[in-house]
């Protein structure tokens, strides 16, 4: 009989040890991406929500609201393991970038109490003067693998490869990356190296693995299609969190870019999630991921949450915003001028957008009399949309935030073509460099390699549209960013010639055009066009 009940009990304990690893580990993680100092809610184009608009469902997100979002789901996963992660670029895309540097978002990533944070470009974007002081005061990791500093950086070595964190007894590792071009997108400066982020990640996956880690995340502020073709399939890579590209990812909106999660195959056949949140604090990510006794992931199910007007927002959070508000918001309320309609941004990284237009156009006003003949401005540049109504000084600084100036030089026919194809050459990754043009309409193939995307080019002098000449110079103004070689555009950087790069502010030279033109309308015109509608002879 004694036997028996031994017997008995060594059954069970086998079952329930089998149950046990059948059910496996189970992980929640919340996360967002590319916040942009979206610290006050947004309308749906990205701007500013006005006082006079209506607050039933048409504002979303801001600090406060996203605060509360992860407070609540904190709440109902109470007693689970939940990690909070943050995929980069917090900084620059408002006021408040504007006035505090960063200051103002560590305030309220911290109140999150974020688990980790990787280091988007952007942060990158006032060099180390506003990112040295972040990681001063930050409660939390900031994650890099691929970002060296030498002896003579502010920075130090606190942004760190990785980290490992617990959670329910489990050693979880998290690795963090940046975007390659990192140093064409921004201005990280002498004493930052951006490396391979693959080969970085990789390496980094292995010392984890050394340290017997067998859960572990990729915080990466890559973009969604390299997170697809190359971050999911690192070796050791079990789950991919992502940001940079602004990509949607739903189960149940029409709109997004693919499935959330998106499940990746790696070299040993497992399924590997990968997610990603949109932008501005517009939603919050939940996935709930499943591992085997092994680290293997089983299962991953979520979807992204709204921040619509139905989560109620922080009180004492937006109490600390208001104050924080009440330096620029006499500068934010200026009027400078009115619009009949939506100045739309949401296109501009990949096709003719009416801001494109407007700011080109603006560009281009100014400087004609000095011979210029074209505009080009980086699409993602372009921060936000301005809704029909007054427009204020507010509207335009949150549109162009990078107190950028204007810049003037020369090029010949074929370094036009050529800058034109840098811009082109990253369209299905949301890159921010697509080319936004005024005295110039081009055609272009997306369906073409990069290099050898564009169809047609026409410049517009003594009021008509011609061929461009690729011998011929031409006179360009575009920002001192690019002029410096941002976003990829080394032809401006190695063959402008008679470069000018301090004028005007751009923001100050959109308000003084809006300004001179009450009840601006925007419009298209065609001049950023599809190849079928061709308006010219082919430069390839």
């Amino acid at each position: 009989m004694r036997k028996f009940l031994v017997t008995a009990a060594l059954m069970m304990s086998t079952l329930a040890a089998s149950s046990a690893a059948h059910a496996g580990y189970r992980l929640t993680i919340l996360h967002f991406n590319d916040f942009h100092s979206r610290i006050e809610p947004i309308n749906r184009f990205d701007a500013t929500c006005s006082t006079t608009e209506p607050s039933k469902l048409t504002c979303f997100g801001g600090a406060s609201r996203l605060k509360a979002a992860i407070d609540q789901q904190r709440a109902a996963l109470k007693g689970k393991d939940v990690l909070l992660l943050d995929a980069g670029d917090n900084f620059q895309g408002s006021l408040f970038y504007t006035t505090y540097k960063g200051a103002a978002e560590l305030e309220f990533l911290n109140d999150m109490k974020l688990d980790a944070m990787t280091v988007g470009n952007h942060e990158f974007d006032d060099g180390e003067t506003a990112l040295a002081p972040f990681l001063d005061k930050a409660r939390f990791p900031v994650l890099g693998a691929n970002v060296a500093t030498d002896a003579a950086s502010k920075l130090g070595n606190r942004i760190k490869p990785f980290v490992i964190l617990e959670r329910g007894g489990q050693k979880i590792g998290i690795i963090g990356a940046v975007t390659n071009d990192t140093p064409q997108s921004s201005s990280p400066g002498p004493h930052v190296t951006i490396t391979d982020d693959a080969k970085a990640i990789e390496a980094a996956a292995d010392q984890l693995k050394a340290r017997g880690v067998d859960k572990i995340i990729a915080l990466t502020h890559v973009g969604y299609a390299r997170d697809m073709a190359v971050i999911a399939r690192i070796p050791g890579i079990d789950v991919v969190v992502g940001g940079h590209s602004h990509t949607l990812l739903s189960n149940r909106d029409p709109k997004a870019a693919g499935p959330y999660p998106t499940l990746v195959k790696n070299p040993g056949g497992s399924d590997v999630p990968v997610v990603t949140a949109a932008a501005y604090g517009k939603y919050l990510g939940k996935i709930t991921v499943t591992f085997d006794d092994r680290g293997v992931v089983k299962s991953a199910k979520g979807d992204p949450i709204l921040l619509d007007a139905r989560i109620p927002e922080d009180p004492a959070m937006n109490a600390r915003i208001r104050e924080l508000a009440k330096p620029i918001e006499k500068m934010r309320r200026q009027v400078i001028g009115s619009t009949g309609a939506v100045i739309d941004a949401t296109r501009c990284r990949k096709q003719e957008c009416s801001m494109g237009n407007l700011v080109t156009d603006a560009m281009l006003d100014r400087v004609k009399s000095q011979g210029i003949d074209i505009a080009i401005e980086n699409g993602g540049g372009l921060r936000a949309s301005i809704g029909a109504g007054d427009v204020t000084r507010g509207d335009v600084l949150t549109v162009l935030p990078f107190q950028n100036t204007l810049a003037t030089f020369q090029l010949t026919g074929a370094e036009v073509i050529a800058a034109l194809e840098n811009g082109l050459s990253r369209l299905d990754d949301g890159g921010g460099r697509f080319p936004q043009v005024a005295g110039l309409r081009y055609s272009f193939d997306k369906t073409r390699p990069a290099g050898k995307r564009v169809v047609a080019v026409q410049v517009k002098q003594d009021g008509t549209f011609r061929p461009l000449d690729p011998a011929k110079i031409y006179g360009i103004v575009s920002n001192n960013y690019m002029r410096a070689g941002g976003d990829g555009y080394a032809v401006f950087a190695q063959h402008g010639a008679k470069a000018y790069d301090y004028g005007p502010n751009l923001e100050d030279v959109v308000s003084d055009y809006l300004t001179h033109r009450a009840g601006y309308k925007p419009y298209f015109d065609g001049r950023v066009a599809p190849a079928a509608t061709d308006p010219g002879q082919d430069v390839n």
